[in-house]
């Protein structure tokens, strides 16, 4: 097939890439898998922590007033100043490997595997980008790891951003 020199070079289809962080050492390597790859500068990405707030027995404890309602509102602010940190970082590691992207964040609340699926398919992403662990092994085996989720679950493209010196 020959090429035509006249003829129009096709714009670069843009990247929408969601990636999913929570501070870990595993994060780390999803944003360096991330800086890695060769976007196009009209390229979005969007940053994600979720963070899960603890399970409170009994009804209402923390709508209470008082030590209990102080203490839910309290990790809840703080959970939401390090999910901030926690983005931001990321976004300016990665924008100083490419400064014409676009990146926006989000610190959210809930549980972390359906949040990222649900930011993903709203947002119309074409790739998650995830750490391959988060969780120790236990609350893996409970809750069930984010990643096979997004795997499973996802209706884009998953990448599994994996350390190849750890074991």
């Amino acid at each position: 097939m020959e090429l035509n020199p006249k003829s129009e070079i096709k714009k670069t289809k843009k990247m929408k890439t969601v990636l999913a962080i929570d501070g870990s050492d595993f994060s780390e390597v999803a944003i360096n898998e991330l800086k890695k790859m060769t976007l196009s500068s009209n390229s979005e990405i969007h940053i994600i922590n979720v963070y899960e707030l603890p399970k409170t027995t009994g009804l209402g404890l923390h709508t209470m007033g008082g030590k209990i309602g102080n203490y839910i509102e309290e990790i809840k602010s703080n959970a939401q100043k390090l999910g901030n940190k926690i983005v931001s970082e990321a976004s300016d590691k990665i924008k100083a490997e490419n400064k014409a992207l676009t990146i926006t964040t989000s610190v959210v609340s809930g549980l972390p595997k359906s949040i990222i699926n649900e930011k993903a398919e709203d947002w119309g992403a074409d790739l998650i980008v995830v750490g391959s662990q988060g969780l120790g092994a236990f609350s893996r085996l409970v809750l069930g790891s984010v990643s096979q989720y997004l795997t499973t679950n996802a209706k884009c493209s998953v990448l599994i951003a994996r350390d190849r010196n750890k074991k």
